[in-house]
């Protein structure tokens, strides 16, 4: 069998009203889980951290408007960024 892992990143701007607070980060955090992918996050230039790890991305700071950098390691990577980039780009808190 061929071997199908592959990366994809894309920066993104941030589209909750309040950033990536504990209700969106536990939304995105929990997809990121699901997804069965290695996956990090960086605010801006920064350190990219765990993805899965929700302290990790709330400590990021994350707010409104903030331009992030996601990576996808693993199977359908492309897909999955896709996924995890629509829930950053929406309000969850209106």
């Amino acid at each position: 069998m061929e071997d199908t892992d592959t990366t994809a990143t894309r920066s993104v701007r941030i589209g909750s009203e309040h950033g990536l607070h504990a209700r969106p980060a536990k939304l995105f955090t929990q997809a990121v889980g699901g997804s069965g992918a290695k996956v990090t996050i960086a605010k801006g230039d920064g350190k990219p951290v765990n993805a899965a790890s929700i302290l990790a991305v709330i400590a990021l700071g994350i707010d409104h408007g903030d331009e992030v950098t996601v990576s996808v390691d693993g199977d359908d990577a492309a897909a999955v960024l896709d996924r995890l980039v629509d829930l950053l780009l929406t309000d969850h808190d209106s």
